[in-house]
Parts: C-alpha cells; structure tokens; sequence
C-alpha cells in the first residue's frame, strides 16, 4: 500500500472549488475530489498548528497530550515520567509508528517541526526532511525535494509520504509572476464596507488597523507585497483575499504537479491518497484578518479528501462530525491495525466499507468539543447547527465570554444568538461540561487551559497588552484600550 498525505497548511475548505468557492483557485484539487470522498465536518481538535499537528501524532486531544498553546509549559508534550520505557510512549503509539507496524515507510517532507520547535513530530518517521525555511518556503522549495524523493522511491510500495506546503498561510507569499489572477472576481459578499468599517472601531491583533499582528510592520511590504498590513478600505479587504487566494492556487499548481508524478510512475490508480489541512483561517471573521485565533467554525474546521482503493466514493460527501484524529484512527484500522488504546481518535472504518454516513450509530460524534490556546483561550461546541464558543481569554478583541452561532445559517458568525437561545446555550454548555468530565484524567493533572490562564494566557498574547493599550488610543481607540484596561488589568 502506498499512502500519500497532502497537507496545505491554513486551507479553509470553503476557499476550494470542490466546496463551493465561487473562484477557480484548486482546479487540480477539483479533478482529484470528483473521485475521492468529501467529508465536510471533520474539525482539528486543537488548533492552531503545534496544538493541531501534536494531536495528528498522537492521537491524542491536547487536554491529553499536554500541547494546547505555543509557548509555556503547555507547547510541550507531557512527559511520562517514572513508567516511561526505553522507548517512551510516544515513539511507541504515534501515529507514523503505527503505520510503521502495518508495513510502511513513514517519510514527512516539512518545516513545521523546526517552525514550532516540535520536535517531538519525527517520532516513528523513518525520513524527515526539512525544507529550512522555517514555513516560509513556497510550494515550489517543497516540490523540489519531493519531486526527487517520488523519483527514487516511488515505484516501491508500502510508504507513507506527508508533503506539508504552507503557501495560504500568512504572510502570503505567492510570487509576484502570479500577476493578480483574482483581480476581476468578485470579493465574498459579506464582507461589506459596513462590516470593515465596525471592525475598524474595535480591536485585537489581526483586527482592521492591525492585520498583520499587533501593529503594522513596513518591514514586511517589500518581501511580501501581497501581505496586507491593515484594512482601511475595500481595496485592502480584495488585497487580503487575493493574497490568501493565490497562496491556494500555487498550493494547487503544485498538487497537479504532484499528481502528474504519479502518473508518470504509473502508480496513481491504486494507492491512497489523502488532503486536510492543520486548521482553517479566518479572513474577517470575528475581526481576525488573516490569522487563526479562535476556536470557532473558520478555524477549526478543515478540509477532507480521501481516496481509498475498494471505498466507494466517486465524490461522495460525507456529513457526519469527526475530529480529525477520527480519520487518522479510521486509516489504521483500514490497514488492519489496531488504534491504540491511548487515543482519543476513533475509528469509523465500518461505516465507510458499509457506505454509511451520519450522526452518532452510524459513524460520527454528536457532537465536537475544539479547543484554541495560544491566541485566545477558547473551547468550542459544534452539535447540530450550532458552534458554541467559551471564552476564558478574548485575545484582546474584547469577545464576550460566551458565543453561540448558527453556522448553516450564518457560516461568517455574524450574529451572536447566546442571548437569545437559551435552551440551545443550555445544551452546549452540557456537552463542554460533560466532555471535560469524561476526559479526565489530564494531561499532567489539570486542564492545560487552567495552566495556560495562570501562566499568563496564551503565548502570543503575553506581555503585549501595555504596548496595545497606547496603540489604541493613538488610533483613536480609547474606547476600546479603556475597556481591555478594565478587564485584564
């Protein structure tokens, strides 16, 4: 069996065309999903990046493995201590291991674990190479070295290859050749001027005045002319957008270039081939712009496409609720493994051999808990049509501390239904209540979210407010600098 993994760091699935977007940015991606299966409700337990890839390893929720922040204690696994063994648990159970145990040569052509000092991520890879940019790279440092691996071991079989490009993230960096390939499509229509225009009011790192973190950097205009640096106007809410979207296109350009590799080789029609993402990226929602904050619907959720020899798929969607970790679990019992105990993922390769789609008996979770720690402190409730968030720290945007949206109805999170749905509040806060319960014990014996709180709040935040404070109210934000003073001071 041969399995390959393409992960394009900070792809939101409603920027593809094979869910929905109204721009031509993934006619590769497109062609591979009329014959793959969809899933559209598969959510990263723990987001952003090192929370997120540290759970695709494990298997593990970050409330169990210990990584749910950026920096602190809790951007480290936790350690096992006196029972650990010769080899530790991690090398033993992780999720490359594992597949290790099924045959496979496990190879990972990334930067993510010299980005985040993740280290930890080369537990059970046989190969890992680091392309040395640090995720700055493009999708064409990744193909080089990709293409040279495909060359030399691509007719073998049993592997397992997971090629990590990072061309959506932020700062966007298409290259300048790409000419402007979005400039006469309309922008997302509910990002009006009057949207813009409120959020230029209030706060927050990547919020309107501060779209590229907690100041504007001209520093960065000149290697990363795409980067918007603030949102003054409509023309820079397009410049983000198409900044975003041409990252999604040179991501794809090279996912046909990758696919044409297999061809080549005559490989193509009887392996495995998978593309997710570690988390999407709000572009305007909840006035982030460009960036990954919250534990809501935009940042959690995540794209899903597999295509698995002797599964019936032809571009059959899938709606149930999983967890990412749910579908790593799936593909080792797919192999004939045996998901390990410790894991918090679970399998529902049953139900894909019988066809089966759904909600609770028949596949899926009934509902999703999803945790952010290292910008706001946050945990999420998707069930039904609804995405409850909890807020213990607001990333300085100043959110309340409870959330609730209908994201059929609203997928931008518009309208903030808490006041007004109390039986539904009443149900969310009873799924977060429970799921903390049944999760216990904890990793290191007490909820990360607790320790981060107590160190400070999440790393990205730390120290920064003094600084915040005087930016706004030299942009005429005194409101909104009065306001955080009061609560976090």
């Amino acid at each position: 069996m041969r399995i390959l993994y393409i992960d394009i760091d900070t792809l939101r699935p409603d920027h593809l065309g094979c869910y929905g977007y109204h721009r031509n940015t993934s006619p590769n991606i497109d062609i591979f999903a009329r014959d793959a299966l969809r899933f559209n409700n598969v959510h990263a337990s723990d987001v952003p990046c090192l929370p997120s890839r540290t759970a695709l390893l494990t298997g593990q929720f970050g409330i169990h493995n210990g990584v749910v922040n950026h920096g602190g204690t809790d951007a480290d696994p936790a350690i096992e201590g006196e029972s650990r063994g010769f080899w530790s648990r991690l090398q033993m159970t992780s999720f490359p291991n594992r597949l290790k145990r099924a045959g496979l040569k496990t190879v990972s052509i990334s930067s993510f674990a010299q980005r985040h000092s993740a280290f930890h991520w080369y537990s059970g890879f046989d190969e890992a190479f680091n392309v040395g940019k640090y995720g700055l790279e493009t999708a064409d440092e990744v193909w080089t070295i990709t293409d040279d691996w495909l060359t030399r071991n691509g007719k073998d079989d049993n592997w397992f290859l997971h090629v990590h490009m990072w061309d959506p993230h932020t700062p966007y960096r298409a290259p300048i050749g790409y000419g402007a390939p979005f400039a006469d499509e309309p922008l997302p229509s509910w990002l009006s001027e009057e949207v813009r225009a409120e959020h230029w009011q209030s706060c927050g790192p990547h919020s309107a005045q501060e779209a590229n973190g907690f100041a504007p950097k001209p520093e960065m205009l000149a290697p990363f002319p795409r980067q918007p640096q603030a949102i003054p106007d409509l023309q820079a809410v397009r410049q983000m957008f198409d900044g975003y979207d041409t990252g999604v296109l040179m991501a794809d350009d090279y996912v046909g270039q990758l696919f044409n590799k297999l061809v080549d080789l005559n490989i193509d029609s009887d392996m495995v081939i998978m593309l997710s993402s570690d988390h999407g990226e709000t572009l305007g929602e909840l006035n982030v712009y460009g960036d990954h904050q919250t534990a809501d619907q935009i940042t959690t959720r995540v794209p899903l496409l597999l295509r698995w020899p002797g599964i019936e798929q032809g571009n059959k969607i899938l709606d149930a609720f999983h967890y990412q970790i749910d579908v790593s679990a799936t593909i080792l019992d797919l192999l004939g493994q045996r998901v390990p105990s410790n894991w918090d993922g679970r399998s529902f390769a049953q139900h894909l051999r019988q066809g089966q789609d759904g909600q609770g008996q028949d596949g899926g979770r009934d509902y999703l808990v999803l945790s952010q720690a290292a910008w706001a402190c946050q945990r999420g409730v998707r069930f039904d049509d609804y995405m409850y968030i909890h807020t213990r720290h607001d990333a300085f945007h100043l959110y309340p501390d409870e959330m609730l949206f209908n994201v059929v109805a609203d997928p931008h999170q518009m309208n903030n239904l808490s006041n007004s749905h109390a039986a539904v509040m009443s149900l969310a806060r009873a799924h977060l209540a429970n799921w903390l319960a049944d999760n216990a014990p904890y990793a290191r014996n007490r909820d990360p979210h607790d320790n981060v709180m107590s160190e400070g709040g999440p790393f990205h935040v730390r120290g920064q407010l003094a600084d915040y404070l005087t930016r706004l109210r030299a942009t005429n934000r005194a409101h909104c600098a009065d306001a955080l003073e009061a609560k976090w001071t």
